[in-house]
């Protein structure tokens, strides 16, 4: 049994990690990603991990997960005096809302089944109140339930991007990077999981099937050796927000240890 700790797994602060990239540092802007080319799991037949919940059952195995691209924007104008002569200057954050703005114009055309998630953010937004913003950088990912269908959206969120561009007479440069495989959970270790999650809680306690629209760096695992990335209850609030906290202190902490263990001990 190996224990890993795998740092990164939350895909944020694109441009710093892809400038280690450029450093030589890194090859990947993912924990697990990096763990697979540096050889880490060359060894490993099969792995499983644990994620906090807010969920209303003790543990549930679901699919599959959503994968991702990562999008790296960068909207390039003309500085010109906001008061003064505003008419010389190609306002990139004008651009760059445009564009975030035929983004959502494309939701309707995504379909259900594909699950696709689209959320920009703007990183940088201009320098100074009275300059017309001359560089303006957009961070987004482009998630979906299959390879195909993140191919698919992407290509629709490329051609707003650069339609806010043309709109503005700026310039746009596009950069996509790898993010995360989709996670597909094995079936047969979720079912060995969710015996001794009833072992410990009682039958009903988890649930199995469906599909999450989050993504993490275990698909990119999940696509090379069986795997397994159930959730656990124990949390309340909003994940990724401040509300979010510890509410059952055993079921957040120990349960989980516990469950992987007695699965450890059955496989």
């Amino acid at each position: 049994i190996a224990f890993m700790a795998v740092p990164a797994e939350e895909y944020v602060e694109v441009e710093y990690r892809n400038n280690l990239v450029g450093e030589g540092k890194l090859e990947f802007l993912a924990g697990k990603a990096e763990f697979i080319a540096l050889g880490e799991l060359d060894d490993v037949n099969l792995a499983m991990m644990i994620h906090s919940s807010d969920l209303p059952e003790t543990a549930g195995v679901v699919d599959s997960n959503n994968g991702c691209v990562v999008k790296l924007v960068r909207f390039i104008g003309r500085a010109a005096h906001a008061g003064g002569s505003p008419e010389m200057g190609i306002n990139a954050l004008n651009a760059a809302l445009v564009a975030i703005n035929a983004i959502n114009a494309l939701r309707e055309t995504f379909r259900d089944e594909d699950s696709i998630r689209v959320h920009p953010i703007i990183t940088r937004g201009g320098e100074l109140v009275n300059v017309i913003p001359s560089e303006v950088t957009i961070e987004t990912y482009v998630r979906g339930k299959t390879v195909e269908a993140i191919a698919a959206a992407e290509l629709k969120v490329d051609r707003a991007l650069r339609a806010g561009a043309l709109a503005l007479g700026a310039q746009v440069e596009i950069r996509t990077l790898p993010g995360y495989l989709p996670l597909n959970n094995s079936p047969e270790l979720g079912r060995l999981f969710g015996e001794n999650i009833e072992g410990m809680f009682g039958a009903g306690s988890v649930s199995y099937g469906g599909h999450r629209a989050g993504s993490t760096d275990m698909g990119d695992v999940s696509n090379i050796l069986p795997t397994v990335h159930p959730y656990m209850g124990g949390m309340s609030g909003a994940g990724h927000s401040a509300d979010w906290k510890i509410e059952d202190e055993y079921l957040a902490y120990v349960a989980p240890g516990v469950a992987m263990a007695a699965t450890a001990v059955d496989l």
